[in-house]
């Protein structure tokens, strides 16, 4: 177990520094717009610019680590996001900052495919539940710190941003410094959404639609908080509190899922999730019972995506889960580009409650149509699963497939390297 941990640990510190600055900036961009003045449109404008980004990130993000290896190429998209933060604050006007959301999506989404391309190589059949679900903890763990660290000091100032670039600045520093040997495979990631909807019409759709709900509540969940009369802090802890929620759901809910139809546990979900959206909306939040309603809403919310992304690799064929990888993660960013926009919109003719009776529609309206589904097509049989996968699910990374890269795979590739072996950074694209 120790020499397991012992390849990865510098990897795992980079991302612990990496999500903790990414967490900060998630929460205090909304914060600082609203602050500002800015539209509910234009808030969510840019959240959408930021899966925009992160779209372009996972098509373009490969080839730049063929050109220039893992960890160059991890240094130079950590700089990059790290000053896209830090120039927020100079220029606090909207076209500036949709263009640098756009800029930190499709760092981040580098960053991710670098990060887990790392893991999965240095991972064997026996330690990779281990690796990447450590990797899985760190995530969500850093997350849930750097949103609460916008409470140390005013949205309006620019100590929060440059918290987050520094943060985000550090996690260069052990990879930098890692005795590790860079890893050959990387996954070229393609979409063919034709071919995924055919293979499982519930796990394209539902992922999509997921991406649709959760990417308003991402991008809008402060604002409805502070506009709701919660406090900055308060509004903080909101986010967090749902977010610790979801994580401690993915494990048992994903693996109840093993058990019975994976359709129905997310039907279940997904009405428990809009029915806590309708109270988050209808109701005023009380001290201590906005805390319980956002936990609630974490817990009912967050695995939606995990128990879609597994029904997803069910129906997927030998050989195909790493285009199935590639394709839910497109899936999901592009209905996160669309929840915000439409989101926003409603926000700001009818008010900022509207975000939870929007997010409950589209949860209503996907759980219609998985019952559907349900009435048309028998469920699959346990032995058939390939078995819930927390890395391969979790809402938080690029493209992880439930089995170990290999270069026979059509979409997974290497860098050219030098005779004699090693990492040839120098190689032409």
């Amino acid at each position: 177990m120790k020499s397991t941990f012992a390849s990865v640990s510098s990897l795992l510190l980079g991302v612990a520094f990496l999500i903790v600055g990414h967490g900060l900036q998630l929460i205090v961009v909304p914060l600082r717009a609203a602050a500002e003045g800015w539209s509910h449109v234009e808030i969510g404008a840019l959240g959408s610019a930021y899966y925009i980004g992160f779209v372009a990130g996972c098509l373009g993000g490969p080839y730049a680590i063929l050109r220039a290896g893992h960890i160059r190429a991890f240094a130079a998209a950590v700089s990059l996001a790290a000053a896209a933060i830090a120039a927020h604050p100079l220029w606090v006007v909207f076209p500036a900052w949709f263009v640098l959301r756009l800029v930190i999506g499709a760092s981040l989404a580098a960053l991710y495919l670098i990060i887990e391309s790392w893991l999965n190589d240095r991972a064997t059949n026996a330690s990779r539940g281990v690796i990447m679900s450590a990797y899985i903890v760190v995530n969500f763990v850093a997350i849930t710190v750097g949103q609460l660290m916008v409470t140390l000091y005013s949205v309006a100032a620019f100590q929060l941003f440059a918290i987050a670039s520094l943060s985000m600045s550090l996690a260069t520093i052990p990879v930098a410094l890692t005795r590790s040997a860079q890893p050959a495979p990387i996954t070229l990631v393609s979409f063919r959404p034709r071919a995924l909807y055919d293979a499982s019409p519930v796990g394209v759709i539902g992922v999509t639609a997921i991406g649709v709900a959760n990417g308003a509540f991402w991008a809008l969940g402060v604002v409805f908080a502070v506009g709701a009369g919660l406090t900055t802090r308060q509004a903080a802890i909101f986010m967090s509190v749902a977010t610790v929620g979801g994580a401690l759901m993915q494990w048992p809910v994903g693996r109840l899922s093993d058990r019975i139809d994976r359709r129905l546990v997310l039907v279940a979900l997904l009405a428990a999730a809009a029915l806590v959206g309708v109270l988050l909306a209808l109701l005023p939040l009380w001290p201590s019972a906005w805390l319980a309603l956002a936990f609630l809403f974490g817990v009912a919310t967050l695995p939606t995506y995990s128990i879609a992304a597994a029904h997803a690799y069910d129906h997927a064929a030998a050989g195909t889960y790493v285009e199935t990888a590639a394709g839910i993660l497109l899936a999901n960013a592009c209905g996160a580009i669309v929840g915000p926009l439409v989101a926003a919109a409603l926000m700001q003719r009818t008010g900022s409650a509207t975000l939870f009776l929007f997010t409950a529609a589209v949860q209503v309206g996907l759980a219609g149509y998985v019952l559907l589904r349900l009435r048309q097509n028998a469920p699959m049989v346990a032995v058939d699963k390939t078995g819930f996968d927390l890395a391969a699910t979790a809402p938080v990374g690029a493209v992880i497939s439930p089995e170990l890269l290999s270069l026979e795979d059509d979409q997974v590739a290497a860098p050219v390297s030098p005779p004699g072996g090693g990492d040839r950074s120098d190689a032409p694209a």
